[in-house]
């Protein structure tokens, strides 16, 4: 497709030589051609930057960008957003561990022309070999920015997925100084509910992006730790308030922090290490929040008498059906 709006595609690396070729490949194949192609090297020791050179110089359509020094992940991501072209209308991040599917940019662009009110699209992915973003009702392709934030918080549906799974609306990117904001666990999924709490939803009924689950990387790093529940009560304290009725987001709230207590107060019993209690005092502290030993205590007490009686339940349910 020779047509249409211009499209700003974007890869930042840092030692991803394994990997970035294929990323490069899959962003030169897409059935969409107006885009321009930028790939930012961090100072990479691997040879990443002479694969990312090589490219640059068989396609005019990549631009190829080193930075002075090494920053870190997300000063670079944001870094690299600030070099789009003044011309183009959506951009599409392609973290150089991942892929786009060929015709990633074409469906997304179609989705996103139909409404211009849309700031973000969004669409199926692989995690790994999985499918992934399910919980768009299948007759939408557009939905209201709040009302996707309300089912993300409400049903846990996580439509948004990772940076490389959605595209922006480049006036949008353009407008944020720091595009992925600073000093955040997840400043991409941050990045997506701010957005879509002033701007509409696109989304597309297919799988068109591969996350890599396999390799060594920050998110991946972050398992041991847990993080689940500490990244959704992040989310419910810092968006809740702004789609959820009072009751909603009170009850949501409770519940979830009533959770979030009981699963620390089982790892202290546990003995976790410090590593894992510096994540998530650190990540509670982007809230606001502190670790309470007393609350912590009384959720292990909790979770401890749940466990307790949850043999007689098993017993009795089993006496009733043998009746």
């Amino acid at each position: 497709m020779d047509s249409g709006p211009k499209v700003s595609v974007v890869t930042p690396f840092y030692n991803t030589a394994e990997f970035l070729a294929e990323a490069i490949e899959s962003v030169l194949s897409q059935t969409y051609s107006n885009f321009e192609y930028l790939l930012v090297d961090n100072k990479s020791t691997d040879g990443s930057g002479d694969i990312a050179r090589r490219y640059a110089a068989l396609d005019p359509r990549i631009r190829f960008f080193e930075n002075a020094a090494f920053v870190g992940q997300i000063d670079n991501y944001n870094g690299a957003l600030s070099k789009i072209g003044g011309d183009s209308k959506y951009v599409k991040m392609v973290q150089a561990d991942d892929a786009a599917m060929p015709d990633c940019l074409e469906r997304m662009v179609a989705v996103a022309e139909q409404h211009p009110s849309i700031g973000l699209v969004s669409s199926y992915y692989f995690y790994g070999n999985d499918p992934s973003g399910t919980g768009v009702p299948r007759n939408l392709t557009f939905m209201s920015g709040k009302d996707v934030c309300r089912l993300m918080l409400l049903e846990k549906h996580f439509v948004v997925g990772t940076p490389s799974v959605v595209m922006y609306r480049a006036d949008l990117v353009r407008a944020r100084e720091q595009f992925y904001p600073l000093g955040r666990y997840h400043p991409d999924t941050e990045a997506a509910y701010s957005i879509l709490l002033g701007h509409d939803f696109g989304f597309v009924h297919q799988l068109l992006s591969f996350v890599r689950a396999d390799n060594v990387s920050i998110t991946t790093k972050r398992r041991i730790f847990n993080p689940g529940p500490l990244d959704y009560l992040m989310v419910i304290e810092r968006f809740g308030r702004a789609v959820l009725s009072d009751a909603e987001f009170r009850e949501l709230a409770d519940r979830e922090w009533k959770t979030y207590w009981e699963f620390l107060g089982t790892s202290a019993l546990r003995f976790r290490r410090q590593d894992f209690w510096k994540y998530h005092r650190e990540g509670l502290a982007t809230i606001d929040k502190k670790i309470d030993p007393s609350v912590v205590a009384r959720g292990a007490v909790r979770r401890i008498a749940s466990r307790a009686l949850s043999p007689l339940g098993e017993l009795t349910r089993r006496f009733s059906r043998a009746r």
